[in-house]
C-alpha cells in the first residue's frame, strides 16, 4: 500500500509543472484524494482535494486559478498541474488518500514520501 509522489523540480517563477501521485495497493477509484504541501518551517498544508469520482474539488485561496487538481482512476494515479508559479510555492508536495464529509475534505492516514517543488524568482 504507497503512494509515489513525482514530477517536483525546479522552476523559474511564472512556469509550470505537472505533479502525478500513483496509488497501489488501495481501491484508488473510491479513495478521495488530496495534494499538501510543507515548506520550511512552516505546518503542512492543502493545497488541493478531489472526490472519488472527480465531481468535487477544493483548493487553498493561494492557489485558486493557477493549479488544477485531477486523477485518471483507470490508471490510479492523481494529478497537480501548476502553472503561474510562485516563489511561495516552493515546498515540499504530498500526496494524501482522505475523505470527504459534505464538501470538506479530511486528511488520510496514508502519505506519499513527497516531491520536491523549487520556484526561483
Amino acid at each position: 500500500v504507497q503512494l509515489v509522489e513525482s514530477g517536483g523540480g525546479l522552476v523559474q517563477a511564472g512556469g509550470s509543472l505537472r505533479l502525478s501521485c500513483a496509488a497501489s495497493g488501495i481501491t484508488f477509484s473510491i479513495n478521495a484524494m488530496g495534494w499538501y504541501r510543507q515548506a520550511p518551517g512552516k505546518q503542512r498544508e492543502l493545497v488541493a482535494a478531489i472526490r472519488s469520482g472527480g465531481g468535487l474539488t477544493n483548493y487553498a485561496d493561494s492557489v485558486k486559478g493557477r493549479f488544477t487538481i485531477s486523477r485518471d482512476n483507470a490508471k490510479n494515479l492523481m494529478y497537480l498541474q501548476m502553472n503561474s508559479l510562485k516563489p511561495e510555492d516552493t515546498a515540499v508536495y504530498y500526496c494524501n488518500a482522505g475523505y470527504y464529509s459534505g464538501t470538506y475534505y479530511y486528511t488520510g492516514r496514508l502519505w506519499g514520501l513527497g516531491t520536491q517543488v523549487t520556484v526561483s524568482s
